[in-house]
């Protein structure tokens, strides 16, 4: 009987040889933005991409206030949320969201791209993002990948 010669890996969290990149969101569209780094955050990129493993990249995001939205969804995209008692639904708009918590804009957006089971919440912690050019993960030498060339 003969036997393959080769079998099919499998990734899983032990070999997916996570890197760490840094994303610059100057400029860009966060519907664009948002997808292209749920894309790494699932490790979509790799050759060893499994659907049920967590074997993507975790990703530093920086000029998180800068982000663009066209046409009038500054004004006319809403976030609600609920605060648990009755009659407590909050309406929030972008521009709003964005002179508060610039950064929970683009979380919201990426969070939303991701699956929504616990490996969707286990993929949602390797993101972080930040306000202004500056962060404090320098010490894991991220590498700036442009994210326009990603798909």
């Amino acid at each position: 009987m003969k036997t393959l010669s080769y079998r099919t890996i499998s990734g899983n969290k032990e070999t997916a040889a996570k890197k760490w990149l840094l994303v610059d969101a100057e400029g860009q569209n966060l519907g664009r933005l948002a997808s292209n780094v749920a894309y790494l955050l699932r490790g979509k990129h790799k050759t060893i991409f499994t659907p049920h493993a967590d074997c993507g990249d975790n990703i530093i995001i920086i000029n998180a206030e800068k982000v663009a939205l066209t046409g009038d969804k500054w004004e006319s995209k809403e976030y609600i949320r609920h605060t648990g008692y009755p009659g407590g639904q909050r309406v929030t708009t972008a521009i709003e969201m964005l002179r508060k918590h610039p950064e929970r804009l683009v979380e919201k957006s990426v969070k939303g791209m991701l699956p929504k089971n616990k490996l969707g919440r286990a993929q949602y912690r390797n993101l972080r993002v930040f306000v202004g050019a500056e962060h404090n993960l320098e010490a894991q030498k991220p590498e700036k990948i442009n994210i326009d060339s990603i798909k």
